[in-house]
């Protein structure tokens, strides 16, 4: 049995899940509505799970019918997607990025990011809907750029490509890099003599 699979996904206050006959899960909360296609295999149900105190909290099980190799990889798989949804229109996301190197810069105008990376030119961006961007510059300190989402896989796909246009460099550490990440530097030419 999947070990991930098997534990049900437990609904906080105000999130309300459904699953249509097309075995699609909506998930719906105080941040927004997400919804997600689950393969027609997997059953998603909404009901009742008891805790170690013997309370009843609405919960949503997700189970496979054999255990081919298959099944198994999905029931992690979509138990994990849904958790996420739940998360998602609950809490949110964040991810904060940090813009390491001299000149460099983040401003955020209706849904646009402008960045000033070194480069001859400023890189604009327009991100999704779904994603909200705050940028903000401390006086000697370094643009920390702020995404925030329902949707995880968006949030951070987001991130990745944003991260990708200025890699963080191992010599001098500049470039976006997040917030907490740890940069494995190396030590340049003098340090051979």
């Amino acid at each position: 049995m999947s070990r991930i699979g098997k534990l049900p996904v437990i609904l906080p206050a105000g999130v309300t899940v459904e699953v249509a006959a097309d075995n699609t899960v909506s998930v719906k909360g105080p941040l927004g509505t997400l919804s997600q296609k689950v393969d027609s295999d997997i059953k998603v149900e909404v009901g009742t799970h008891t805790d170690k105190e013997g309370k009843e909290l609405a919960a949503v099980l997700v189970t496979r019918p054999t255990n081919q190799p298959r099944h198994r990889s999905m029931h992690g798989l979509y138990r994990a997607l849904i958790n996420n949804m739940v998360i998602g229109v609950s809490k949110g996301y964040e991810i904060k990025q940090e813009l390491v190197g001299v000149g460099f810069k983040a401003e955020v105008k209706d849904g646009l990011l402008m960045l000033g990376l070194g480069y001859s030119h400023d890189i604009a961006i327009q991100l999704p809907a779904e994603v909200q961007a705050t940028a903000v510059t401390e006086k000697k300190g370094n643009p920390i750029l702020t995404l925030k989402s329902v949707d995880k896989q968006l949030v951070g796909q987001v991130a990745a490509k944003i991260r990708s246009l200025r890699k963080p460099e191992p010599y001098k550490g500049k470039g976006i890099k997040f917030v907490g990440e740890v940069i494995r530097r190396k030590a340049g030419k003098s340090a051979s003599k």
